[in-house]
């Protein structure tokens, strides 16, 4: 078998140590979490068919592998069928599908008779770390490379792009690292989302570091009482409020959520077709306002909604308090709804003051505010994905007129960069991955399209050979 090319040199410890070069790439990823890992294995797949091989590369912020770090809690399990993994959608007879992986461990046989569709956050996990750590033998992944700009490069006899220069900070050793490629993919997920009026605070942290947080927060606070706020109606800050609840017996822990109650996800099986792979292209292809629509309506299936067996542990739980007592002020963990945080401050070194008010403006003068002192604040409140659009400054005048004046970074179906055909060459592009549920629909940012979706950009980046292999049609 014919390996993907790249020259790079080991640091000791099982990872690449990406230096400058000139060598040009065909395809240079931005990011390797499961968006850029599903490409890599469907390129692995394919690569028999292409000729010569592609040059590949990843680099990756952090520094070894890691997914949902901050959320890796006990207990914690997935929401989606491991049949949703990294391959089996695309080529079920992958080498990488989640039930090779567990074959490879010697835990196949004990899986199936765990008889569920839904193995803990912890086990996925490390299915792709195990993924990963194919790719990182191979030399293909540096570690510790942190992305600042992508600008172009080389360019033809008609003063056409074609390939880019990416520069990265190593931020081991704090030098530059330049890399060109043909293709580049941005995949570098969500930046968390702190309300405003909470910045800047002490001890308020986002759901996405929590799990290295509240570690911190145990040894450093053994034996006080403690009080926490959860900000948050989804999955996330329900699984926070649980595990708060049953880490910290003494801790008086606060739920502050927008609505009248938390909502279940809807995992049935007609609505969870609204994920499936070949929904996209009917998404893509209807008219902006009745896509816009139709996504606001399908993302009551994905957020401020907390899976079933949660809730209902959690409703046991509270009613084993009200048992206790019936007035709910005096109970050690609540939810409070209706709420929002309209301000906070700092009330001392270690503590702060929430002012909570209505949600609806027109309603909270009548209503009034209420004060909770709290010593710590984790938000659940969601990512915000334009980290590419920083990356890119330097392509903007690349792309159209008339999308140089909407300052947006716009992709056609199959996610690369809508540039100008008289500045940009057809062999060169640049691919989005992550960024554009508008455009793509509600799956763009889950687990569930990426093994096809991997293939499909495999495909369209170097042709029609890997049809064979089960790379999906765009």
């Amino acid at each position: 078998m014919n390996e993907i090319h790249l020259n790079s040199h080991s640091n000791g410890n099982g990872h690449s140590q990406i230096q400058s070069s000139d060598e040009l790439l065909d395809l240079l990823c931005i990011g390797f979490g499961p968006a850029s890992l599903a490409i890599a294995i469907a390129l692995h797949d394919t690569q028999d068919l292409l000729s010569p091989s592609p040059k590949a590369l990843f680099l990756e912020k952090q520094p070894h592998f890691a997914w949902h770090a901050g959320m890796q809690l006990p207990g914690a399990r997935m929401q989606i069928s491991f049949l949703k993994d990294l391959a089996t959608p695309r080529n079920p007879r992958s080498k990488f599908t989640f039930i090779n992986y567990l074959f490879e461990k010697g835990r196949l046989n004990q899986f199936i008779n765990l008889s569920t569709f839904l193995p803990t956050r912890v086990e996925f996990e490390d299915y792709l770390r195990w993924c990963a750590e194919h790719f990182e033998r191979e030399g293909r992944v540096g570690y510790g490379m942190e992305v600042e700009s992508v600008r172009p490069s080389d360019k033809n006899s008609e003063r056409k792009v074609t390939s880019w220069e990416v520069t990265a900070l190593d931020t081991r050793t704090g030098n530059s690292v330049i890399r060109r490629a043909r293709h580049v993919v941005i995949a570098i997920g969500g930046r968390p989302v702190v309300p405003q009026n909470m910045q800047g605070l002490k001890h308020v942290a986002h759901s996405s570091q929590f799990a290295s947080t509240i570690t911190q927060i145990q040894q450093r606070e053994e034996g006080r009482k403690l009080r926490f706020a959860v900000i948050g109606s989804g999955q996330s800050a329900a699984e926070i409020f649980n595990d708060l609840w049953e880490r910290f017996p003494d801790a008086e822990v606060k739920l502050v959520i927008r609505g009248a109650s938390l909502r279940p996800s809807d995992d049935s099986p007609f609505v969870n077709e609204i994920f499936d792979p070949d929904r996209v292209d009917g998404i893509y292809n209807q008219p902006p306002c009745e896509r816009a629509v139709a996504i606001a309506l399908d993302k009551a299936t994905n957020y401020g909604v907390v899976r079933l067996e949660l809730l209902e542990h959690l409703y046991q739980k509270r009613y084993m308090q009200r048992l206790e007592s019936s007035d709910e002020s005096k109970w050690r963990c609540r939810i409070i709804p209706n709420r929002t945080v309209i301000s906070a401050s700092q009330s001392s070194k270690s503590s702060m003051v929430l002012r909570l008010g209505e949600p609806d403006e027109s309603k909270r003068e009548e209503a009034g505010l209420e004060e909770m002192e709290v010593d710590y604040v984790f938000t659940a409140t969601g990512y915000v994905r334009n980290a590419h659009e920083d990356m890119l400054s330097e392509v903007r005048h690349l792309l159209p007129q008339e999308l140089q004046k909407e300052g947006k970074f716009k992709v056609r179906r199959d996610y690369s960069v809508i540039f100008d055909g008289d500045e940009v060459d057809g062999g060169a592009g640049v691919w989005l991955q992550g960024c554009n549920e508008g455009t793509h629909g509600l799956s763009d940012t889950l687990l569930s399209i990426l093994a096809v979706r991997g293939g499909e950009l495999v495909k369209s980046i170097f042709g029609d050979a890997g049809a064979e292999s089960g790379v999906s049609e765009a």
